[in-house]
């Protein structure tokens, strides 16, 4: 709709790309609904390979987006350029395009217009899915229906009108960007609109002899006119061709990646059903870290997660109550010096920073030497880690 200007950041000199949005402009084409989604989930996002959406900038006349900048134009335009790339790199930007659509579902938006035109390439050849204009989010249980996407690279389910969760029409789209890549053409092409509705619903395409036998078992599975049938993101990671030179990075989530985080020793004690606390042991220095999470509800659809860091310098007052210090900021850290005159009043330094009471987590003394602000990341790796675990 609009093409981005190059922007410079003028004391980093850092490029970023602007797409100015003429508010009258975008009434008058009515795609205030197509902006508006783009830009509430680009601001969800931070994956290397989803391109990045850095602040809206919002006048009475203009909407300013100030977006990643990726110097090395569309796939759409490399492949037309230099023609079907071979297995290797087609392979390589096919294992990015899909680490970003796993994590796109993963946070319960469907894109619905995955196709070359919308994934850009770096400077080092490094694929960025663009343009979520036509994406939405899901909801369990629930179905959509609308029609959209470009028709070359749309699902069955969606030319014909049918329902569709939406994590399976990605596929599909991802199945012929992966044919576009490995053969230069579409696997399903006819200038005749009805045609072209006809053979992808019939989902019959031609596999050229110098294909990979294995690279088109996966593309027929991917490609597989009925959805119940049709490969997920999980059957393509477990494919033998896919898992080829997969570099660990894309897909962080594999307990292979994330075991260590939190080890199998952390306790965990549910002090109610909406109060958690977790304890994870160093294993290099041999000390706790502990947190807490608290679940509030603010209506009956929105919930807000209270994650608190509960340091061993926060000591617990003689009525059984522990006080966690907020979300673990270095500058809320307050280290307090502890004499023998004071060893057996250990409430003093306690802050007060949540009205409820929990039950103590160790009612021990405890040396309270002061820890540096390294706890923080400690922190936020158990947050994340916490966040997994209860997903599950």
């Amino acid at each position: 709709m609009v093409s981005p200007t190059v922007g410079k950041h003028e004391l980093t000199g850092h490029k970023v790309a602007v797409k100015i949005l003429n508010r009258q402009k975008i009434r008058s084409l009515d795609v205030v609904g197509k902006i508006r989604r783009e830009i509430q989930n680009l601001k969800l996002f931070r994956h290397p390979h989803i391109i990045k959406l850095y602040q809206v900038i919002s006048t009475p006349s203009d909407i300013f987006m100030v977006m990643e900048y990726v110097s090395g134009g569309e796939l759409f335009d490399y492949i037309c350029k230099n023609g079907r790339l071979d297995e290797k790199e087609s392979r390589r930007l096919f294992q990015q395009i899909l680490s970003g659509v796993d994590y796109c579902h993963r946070h319960m938006v469907v894109h619905r217009d995955l196709k070359p035109e919308n994934v850009l390439l770096d400077a080092h050849m490094n694929a960025k899915i663009a343009d979520f204009g036509l994406s939405n989010m899901m909801s369990d249980g629930e179905f959509l229906r609308t029609s959209c996407g470009s028709p070359n690279y749309a699902a069955p389910e969606v030319i014909s009108g049918r329902l569709y969760a939406g994590p399976e029409v990605d596929i599909w789209s991802s199945g012929v960007i992966l044919y576009a890549l490995l053969c230069g053409t579409l696997p399903f092409d006819d200038d005749h609109v009805p045609t072209l509705f006809k053979k992808i619903c019939d989902g019959i395409f031609y596999t050229p002899q110098y294909l990979n036998p294995s690279v088109i078992s996966l593309l027929k599975h991917m490609l597989q006119v009925d959805p119940m049938k049709r490969a997920t993101i999980k059957d393509i990671r477990e494919h033998e061709w896919f898992k080829q030179d997969l570099p660990k990075y894309l897909f962080p989530e594999d307990p292979s990646y994330s075991s260590t985080m939190i080890d199998d020793e952390a306790l965990k004690e549910v002090v109610n059903p909406y109060y958690l606390r977790v304890r994870r042991k160093n294993p290099v220095t041999s000390t706790y870290s502990k947190m807490s999470l608290q679940l509030y509800q603010v209506d009956s659809r929105t919930y807000l997660l209270d994650f608190r860091s509960i340091d061993d310098e926060i000591t617990e007052a003689k009525s059984g109550t522990a006080t966690p210090q907020r979300s673990g900021s270095v500058s809320n850290y307050r280290s307090c010096q502890r004499s023998d005159s004071d060893a057996e009043a250990p409430g003093k330094c306690a802050e007060a920073s949540l009205t409820s009471s929990v039950t103590s987590l160790d009612s021990s003394p405890v040396d309270l030497t002061p820890r540096p602000g390294s706890h923080t990341i400690e922190f936020f790796e158990m947050c994340a880690n916490l966040i997994k675990i209860l997903a599950q």
